[in-house]
């Protein structure tokens, strides 16, 4: 495919059955993109609208370019309301830097909004030339009426990091790239590395970007650029959900050999999944149960008393759980945010047993149902 000179920036935006969000992304987009920008939307299988609303975006902005897995003779990322595997996510995602035409490529995501003058400000970064771009995000609700969390990187300032700051750099920064919506890097940057073993994992980015140093300078830019939509995930409330924070992101944090423990160990636990306490926020939230016990704990845990624990834990009514959680969070004097949300969108929210105890009883009841019986995409 021969490259457009003026292309400078390709913003790649992996999708799968999101045509209620995604107009308001590409709206965000194009509303503020130039000559120097084109937008690739990669398609893993959607079932819904979302052909026809990036359609009509294509009308507005002709440098919108869609591909269809199926068009491609590729299997769809996922079905219907299913979560997708992160083979898929992570497929598609280097689909569309591999047929980009930009020299940098900005890992975009199907349901979050670029604030005004993002695409400006990134632009101003590129001709800089650094190897890799770090935009900082502000966390807002579902609806985005109400920010969670102002600032992801917590930085007051733009902020370069150089080879010899790679530590410093995955320390301040590799616990928020699990967004994959932060990340603007150099296609040939992308394409020089490994992706094959983090195919799977769901994210493909982090494994790209800290598999090893990189040879030249990294900016962060401080300023909140995106607006991220906290709360609609696909995968959220799932066993997946579990597997992924518990084990997936654990073993490919750690898995960098050019960054110490002590740098590892700020970013996540190795094995979070021996905490009691994590247990009963994953429990309080939805996505643990006697299912992830048996799948994933029980022959992980060496004795009598870890497994019991972990057991108890697992077969405690949710909404007891949930109710025991959301109050400590509130006696520690933590300000609202994502951890509140998270526990309030439980289907095991404890204020709904308030309103109805007979249908929360009915709510806990279906949810261990749909736990036991869900087909899982692993």
């Amino acid at each position: 495919m021969m490259k457009s000179s003026k292309i400078k920036l390709s913003i790649c935006i992996p999708t799968l059955n999101r045509g209620p969000l995604i107009g308001k992304t590409l709206e965000s987009i194009v509303s503020q993109a130039t000559d120097e920008v084109e937008i690739l939307v990669v398609d893993g299988g959607s079932k819904d609208n979302t052909a026809e609303t990036v359609g009509e975006f294509q009308l507005k902005f002709p440098s919108l370019r869609y591909v269809r897995a199926n068009e491609l003779g590729l299997e769809p990322s996922g079905t219907g309301s299913v979560s997708p595997s992160g083979k898929g996510f992570d497929r598609d995602c280097n689909l569309a830097v591999e047929m980009a035409l930009g020299d940098y490529c900005w890992l975009f995501t199907d349901d979050d909004l670029l604030k005004p003058g993002a695409i400006s400000k990134v632009l101003s970064a590129v001709h800089d030339q650094y190897e890799l771009i770090v935009v900082d995000a502000e966390v807002r609700s579902t609806d985005l009426s109400r920010v969670l969390d102002s600032s992801r990187t917590k930085l007051r300032a733009d902020r370069i990091y150089r080879p010899a700051d790679w530590e410093d750099f995955f320390s301040g920064t590799a616990d928020y790239l699990s967004f994959v919506g932060g990340v603007v890097i150099k296609r040939e940057i992308w394409n020089a590395r490994r992706k094959e073993p983090y195919m799977g994992t769901g994210f493909i980015h982090i494994g790209v970007l800290f598999q090893s140093p990189l040879a030249g300078n990294a900016l962060v830019i401080a300023e909140p650029l995106i607006e991220i939509r906290y709360g609609d995930a696909l995968y959220m409330r799932t066993s997946r959900y579990f597997e992924i924070w518990m084990f997936i992101w654990p073993k490919l944090i750690w898995s960098f050999p050019d960054i110490s423990d002590e740098s590892k160990g700020r970013i996540c636990l190795r094995e979070p999944w021996r905490m009691k306490r994590t247990l009963a926020k994953f429990r309080a939230e939805g996505c643990y149960s006697k299912k992830e016990y048996d799948d994933w704990l029980r022959s992980r845990l060496a004795s009598r008393w870890e497994r019991l624990t972990a057991r108890i834990i697992a077969s405690c009514p949710g909404t007891l759980v949930n109710f025991v959680v959301v109050i400590r969070y509130y006696l520690i004097g933590r300000p609202s945010g994502i951890y509140l949300t998270d526990l309030l969108k439980s289907p095991f929210y404890f204020a709904r047993w308030f309103r109805n105890p007979r249908s929360a009883s009915k709510a806990e009841g279906l949810k261990t149902t749909q736990i036991l019986s869900r087909k899982e995409l692993r």
